[in-house]
């Protein structure tokens, strides 16, 4: 009877608040975030197709708050992602930098004792470009004065967070992105308006810390 009592001593104190995702506790998380943009445009000076825009990945952070044992609040942050940007026909033509906050209202399936705990998230994205430039290609045929328009969009998420002890978490999760913006330009001093959307698939592998 004592080994049987002191098993389920030992037992209790795996469970519950061993591996709890509990109402008041935050979650810090980094680790590598790559954007993929499923990126489209209007014609680009009419003949050279739309905008292509290449992957990045960068460090990706984001800090939890948990109202509930189900319900969390979730701000992404990033250093900021550089992307490569061209035609078809051209190659890449340019350089722009950008940066993709999201907040998001989360629900965690399952109870606070779970060392395993997926969740599904929504929320709105602001998404502000920077540092735009067109390389040595896009000067020599005559573009300038590149510019981009902010962002506001929905934002989704799916994702899976595993307790390795009371402190410490990895995490693995997939966030799309609703991304339009309008590309601004000189061609021959002529002014351009390209309306082109990114709609990225983010994907984010992290560690996380609980406070």
């Amino acid at each position: 009877m004592k080994k049987i009592a002191l098993a389920a001593v030992i037992l209790s104190s795996l469970s519950g608040g061993a591996w709890a995702h509990e109402a008041g506790e935050f979650f810090i998380r980094a680790g590598s975030a790559t954007v993929r943009p499923t990126e489209g445009s209007d014609n680009v000076l009419g003949s050279l197709g739309g905008f292509n825009v290449d992957n990045n990945t960068q460090m990706g952070l984001t800090l939890t708050y948990m109202a509930t044992d189900n319900v969390g609040v979730e701000l992404l942050a990033a250093t900021p992602f550089r992307h490569k940007v061209g035609t078809g026909p051209t190659g890449d033509i340019a350089t722009v930098h950008q940066l993709p906050p999201s907040l998001m209202a989360q629900w965690y399936f399952g109870d606070s004792s779970s060392k395993v705990r997926p969740y599904i998230g929504a929320g709105v994205n602001y998404t502000t470009f920077f540092d735009e430039s067109f390389n040595d290609t896009g000067k020599d045929a005559g573009l300038s004065d590149l510019s981009l328009k902010d962002s506001w969009g929905a934002a989704g998420q799916v994702g899976l967070d595993y307790l390795i002890n009371r402190d410490w978490l990895i995490n693995m999760s997939v966030w799309y992105m609703d991304i339009d913006t309008e590309v601004k330009f000189k061609a021959g001093g002529v002014q351009q308006n390209v309306n082109t959307r990114l709609d990225p698939w983010v994907f984010m592998f992290s560690a996380g810390y609980r406070f």
